[in-house]
Order: structure tokens, then C-alpha cells, then sequence
């Protein structure tokens, strides 16, 4: 066999045994780069520069030495005369060469391609005006100390160990551990500072925005009210302030978690027939005895987060004087039936307004029973977040003729059959009618309330895979109720997750239904909702909101998830209706660059800027 013998023949062969590869790995080797070539010669390199320049710090110390034996260290001559640098003394010409070698590198660095592509990244010329500060700036990056090797701190001299965590100087060398420590102790408050400023003043925007205060400056009554909110622990009575000022304040202080047995007693005085606690979660069923107590001739009473409000509570109020009016509870999910049984047979005389919300397992079909029998003289009735209230309890609602304002939020699947029986018996004197979460009735219910709904200003039907484009169309379509003020008809849509796009049955609120609306109510509509309602059409938004379409009235839509909607649909949008605020368009990704008038808010856009924009003078956007 042919070949070279192995010199050693007792050497044991070497084998090739590798791991696996990366893809970036068999990327470089593809195109004959290599990593482990590139950082030696990066180092070889470095480590010249490195040699020439103790090489040079060599023969400056042998001069320095020279002349110090000469006794001549004070006489400076033209060649020699010594210059102080960072870390070395070299004479003139030492200097001067070494200068020259820094220009040669330099303008090496401005040729390269690498520089050209660094300075194609800024914008302006500006930004990077002086190319020879620059390029410096990579050639001192370049020219800096490895790792595991020696360098002088530039602040106290100190011979470190350079790490790659080292931190830069001002004057271009580097720091010691103990005084990047130091340097970071000093810094570090200053930092934090600002970014928890930053911040707090980004979530307290967002906030208002959320609550309705747009950016701008506040008037006198609303500076008043929040200092007043800061300092709550030091006021002992609110004086004679009026109601709408004592409501804002409890609101304020129920958003900072501030109303707490301590504060609760500013907001009860003996003769105020209206106590509202809009956070009552640090509340003990004591506070809520105290509420009566304080107020027995309380007319109008409305809690929230009220999940202490037991029965030991309602047993108090059972056994009062107290006459309701009104009452509004949120969260009481431990007063038991019995209790609620013995309130409307007891304290129902008088009531006109009765709103329920989250109470789980109780208030059901029996108590809506008890309601048509005991409380025929109610004019609002809101049920929301319910789980026990069936088709059998929406039957008796039809009982309450007097009714005005009708909300309905059932967690239990319910059918078409008792709205309808409801609406044909209080369907003429309905102001406010809210279906939430009504995923299987059908247009039985949409042909009812055109039937009947003679008075209706604010419409909420919401969370349905069941109502057609033709059943939205024929209910605005001769309608014989005057414009809406308010619509809200999100999450009527299709739902097929195997084809999610195409709808032959033309399920939910699409083009027709969406153009009739408009017709109807566009004049007059203050607040348009129609999030999800994926199956409008890019032409029906452009029809809607043509340039001889104009909306005074409308103050905020709600666009969000609607695929047609793009740049030109939102600039239309913005063009019809002058007095709008605000617009949101969550999940629209036709929305890119669009220009936001002055005094606008767009709410949603999905780019990198931000989530909210605010339009400025000149028409360009403000992030918020």
C-alpha cells in the first residue's frame, strides 16, 4: 500500500471527532470565512500596535535617562523637547510619527466600506457632521486594550486587569472596577430618577386618556379636587362642597385605593340622600352598617367592589327606616336569596332604579319573579355578569311596563324567545336597551326591536355569531325611532376557525347593515362601537365616509379589528367628522403613516412609534 509510514507506528491515530454545527457556523464556512482567522489577525494586530508603541515608550525612557545624566532636563532643545500624553511622555519627533501613522490609519478607516455603511445609517449630515471626530472615535475603539490585559485607570492611575465589562473614561481610557463603582453610585440616582419620572408620567397620561381627560391644561376646579385628593388624610370635613365636587373627589380617591374606613367618613353626612363608593374592596361589613347609620335618609345608594357587603349588612338595612330609590350594588356575591327576597317584598315600595352586578350564584329567576310582582313601578333595570338568571326569569321583565332603561348581561345560553316576549311588552317606552354576551339569539329579536322601539336612544347588542348583515339592515332600515346617540355593536361577527375570512351565510354586521346604521343614526351619533365586525367591506367604509359625508356630533369610534380599515379609510374618517377625539384601531394593520389633525387622538396604531398619537399644530403626530 502506497503512502507515507507513519513515523511513530505506535502512536495511536488521531480521531476526527466533531460536534454538531451551527447553521451561522456552515453559513461562514460556505463563504470561506473564517471567525477564529478573523480574531487572530485582529489580535496579531493589535498586539503590533501595542509593541511599537513600548517599543517607542523604550527609547523615550533611554533619552529621559540620558538627559537626566546630563543634568540638562530643564533646557529644551527642537528634537527632544518632552510632551506630556495619557500614559506616556515621547519627544517631539516620537510624537510626530506617531501622528502621522494615526493619520494613515484614520483615513484607512474613512475609505472603508464599513465607515461609508455606519455613515448611510444616519439621517442627516448633522448627526455626524465631523467625519475625522468619527472615524478617531473608531480607531481609539480599536486600538483599546484586550481583555486579561493591563492598562492605568484613568482616574487614579491604578494598574488594572482590563475585563470586557471595563468602562470607557471621559478622556477616552479606562476605569478600574472600584472606580466604575463609584462613578455608577453617583450616576445611578440621578438615572433612576429620570426613568421613573419618564414613566410615571407615560402611565398617568395613558390614564387619563382612559378616563376622558385628553392631554392639555386642566381648569381650576379639577387642580383643586386633586390636591385636595393628595392631602385627604389631613382634611377633617369637606365643608360645603358641592355634590358633583364630593363625587369627583371619592372617584379620585376609589382610582388610588385611598377610600378606607379613615376617609369614608368625609363622604357621610346626616340629610345626604346620595352616597356613592366607587371602591369599597378596604371596606369591613361595620363600614357599610355605618353608611345607614350616618345617612338614614339615603335615597340614592350605589357600591362598588362591595364584596363585604353581607347579610349580616342587609339584615341591618332591613331593619331601618331606609326607603331606596335607587340602588346600585357591584360584587355582593354573599347576600343569599332569603335576603334579597326580604328586599324587594320589604323595601321596594319606593324603588325606581336597581342595577346588579357579579352576585354568581344568587339573584336568579325567582328574585325577577318577585320583581314583576313587587317593584311594577321600576324604571331601570340592569342585570350584568349573572349566572343564574335564565329564559324563565327574562320572562317575567315583561311584567315591568314602566321600564326605560333595559340591560341584560347572562352568562347562561339563552334563546330569541324572551327577548322578543320582553320587547313587545316594553318596547315602546325603552330608552336604553344593552343585550351583552347574547351569542344565539337571531333576527327575530333585530325584527322585534323595529317593531316596537319607538324611543330608543342607546343600543348595545354585543358578543353574537348568530344575527345576519340582512337582519342589522332590515332594523335601521324605515325604522320609525329618531337617531341614536349611542351604538355599540362589537363581536357581532362570523366565527369559523377552519375559514375564518369567507362568510356565505353573511353572519354579523357587514357592509349593508353597516351603511344603513349610518343612514339612520349618522347624523346624530355621538359614540359608534363596532370592534371585531370584520366583514365591512374597504368600499363601504369609503362610501360611509365620503368627502360629502360630515358627522358633527360623533366624539369616538371604535374600529379595532376591522380589516378594511387602512390610512386613507382613518384620513376619511378624520375628514368627516371635525369634532372627533378619539379613534381607535386596535389590530388594523392597514394603518402605517397617517397624518392626525390637531387636537386628535389615535388610539391603537400598530407600529413601533407608540400606541397612542396625538395630532399637533402642523399636523404631525405626537406619540403619547
Amino acid at each position: 500500500m502506497s503512502g507515507t509510514p507513519n513515523p511513530n507506528p505506535n502512536q495511536r491515530p488521531v480521531r476526527q471527532i466533531r460536534g454538531p454545527q451551527s447553521a451561522l457556523t456552515d453559513f461562514l464556512a460556505s463563504h470561506n470565512i473564517n471567525a477564529n482567522q478573523i480574531r487572530q489577525d485582529a489580535n496579531a494586530r493589535r498586539a503590533a500596535a501595542l509593541a511599537s508603541q513600548q517599543a517607542a515608550n523604550g527609547g523615550g525612557g533611554g533619552d529621559e535617562e540620558e538627559d537626566d545624566a546630563d543634568g540638562n532636563t530643564n533646557s529644551p532643545s527642537a528634537d527632544s523637547e518632552p510632551v506630556p500624553t495619557r500614559s506616556r511622555k515621547e519627544t517631539k519627533a516620537q510624537m510626530s510619527k506617531r501622528k502621522k501613522e494615526e493619520e494613515k490609519a484614520i483615513a484607512k478607516i474613512k475609505a472603508s466600506k464599513q465607515f461609508k455603511r455606519r455613515r448611510r445609517q444616519y439621517g442627516s449630515d448633522e448627526e455626524m457632521s465631523d467625519e475625522d471626530e468619527a472615524a478617531r472615535a473608531i480607531f481609539e475603539e480599536s486600538m483599546a486594550p484586550l481583555p486579561d490585559q493591563m492598562e492605568n485607570c484613568e482616574i487614579c492611575d491604578k494598574r488594572f486587569t482590563v475585563t470586557p465589562y471595563s468602562r470607557k473614561g471621559d478622556n477616552g481610557g479606562l476605569l478600574c472596577p472600584q472606580c466604575t463603582k463609584e462613578l455608577d453610585k453617583e450616576e445611578g440616582a440621578a438615572k433612576k430618577r429620570r426613568k421613573t419620572a419618564a414613566g410615571r408620567q407615560r402611565r398617568q397620561l395613558q390614564s387619563n386618556l382612559l378616563d376622558g381627560i385628553y392631554p392639555g391644561a386642566k381648569n381650576l376646579m379639577t387642580l383643586c379636587i386633586e390636591t385636595l385628593a393628595k392631602n385627604v388624610d389631613q382634611a377633617e370635613d369637606l365643608g360645603d362642597l358641592p355634590v358633583t365636587m364630593i363625587d369627583r373627589l371619592s372617584a379620585i380617591l376609589a382610582k388610588k385605593r385611598l377610600l378606607k374606613p379613615s376617609t369614608l367618613n368625609l363622604f357621610l353626612r346626616p340629610g345626604f340622600d346620595t352616597v356613592t363608593v366607587y371602591d369599597g374592596s378596604y371596606l369591613s361589613s361595620d363600614d357599610y352598617t355605618r353608611i345607614f347609620q350616618y345617612c338614614p335618609t339615603v335615597k340614592h345608594l350605589r357600591l362598588k367592589n362591595a364584596v363585604q357587603f353581607k347579610n349580616v349588612v342587609m339584615d341591618y338595612m332591613l331593619a331601618t327606616n331606609v326607603q331606596l330609590e335607587s340602588f346600585s350594588i357591584h360584587g355582593a356575591n354573599l347576600i343569599d336569596d332569603e335576603r334579597w327576597d326580604r328586599f324587594l317584598i320589604e323595601k321596594s315600595a319606593e324603588l325606581r332604579a336597581l342595577k346588579v352586578y357579579h352576585t354568581d350564584g344568587h339573584f336568579g329567576d325567582e328574585q325577577l319573579e318577585l320583581l314583576g310582582k313587587m317593584c311594577l313601578e321600576l324604571k331601570r333595570l340592569k342585570i350584568s355578569h349573572n349566572q343564574k338568571v335564565t329564559d324563565t326569569g327574562i320572562k317575567h321583565i315583561a311584567k315591568l311596563t314602566n321600564l326605560q332603561h333595559l340591560s341584560l348581561e347572562v352568562y347562561k345560553p339563552t334563546s330569541s324567545q324572551p327577548y322578543v316576549e320582553v320587547l313587545n311588552s316594553v318596547g315602546p317606552g325603552l330608552r336604553t336597551l344593552c343585550l351583552g354576551k347574547v351569542n344565539l339569539i337571531d333576527d327575530s329579536v333585530l325584527l322585534a326591536i323595529n317593531r316596537n322601539c319607538r324611543s330608543v336612544a342607546k343600543l348595545r347588542i354585543t358578543d353574537n355569531e348568530v344575527l345576519t348583515d340582512d337582519g342589522f339592515s332590515k332594523l335601521f332600515i324605515n325604522w320609525y325611532n329618531p337617531p341614536l346617540t349611542y351604538i355599540d355593536l362589537h363581536k357581532c361577527r362570523h366565527i369559523d376557525a377552519a375559514d375564518p375570512r369567507e362568510n356565505p351565510a353573511k353572519i354579523g354586521l357587514g357592509s349593508q347593515g353597516f351603511e344603513a346604521l349610518m343612514n339612520h343614526s349618522g347624523k346624530h351619533l355621538r359614540y359608534l362601537d363596532i370592534n371585531s365586525c370584520r366583514h365591512i367591506s374597504l368600499e363601504s367604509f369609503e362610501r360611509v365616509f365620503g368627502s360629502d359625508k360630515r358627522y358633527l356630533d360623533l366624539k369616538e369610534i371604535n374600529l379595532s379589528f376591522c380589516q378594511a380599515v387602512n390610512d386613507f379609510v382613518v384620513g376619511c374618517i378624520f375628514r368627516s367628522c371635525p369634532n372627533l377625539k378619539t379613534l381607535i384601531v386596535f389590530g388594523n394593520f392597514g394603518v402605517r403613516d397617517v397624518r392626525v389633525p390637531r387636537g386628535k387622538i389615535l388610539i391603537g396604531v400598530p407600529t413601533a412609534l407608540g400606541m397612542q398619537i396625538e395630532g399637533t399644530e402642523d399636523g404631525e403626530g405626537r406619540v403619547i
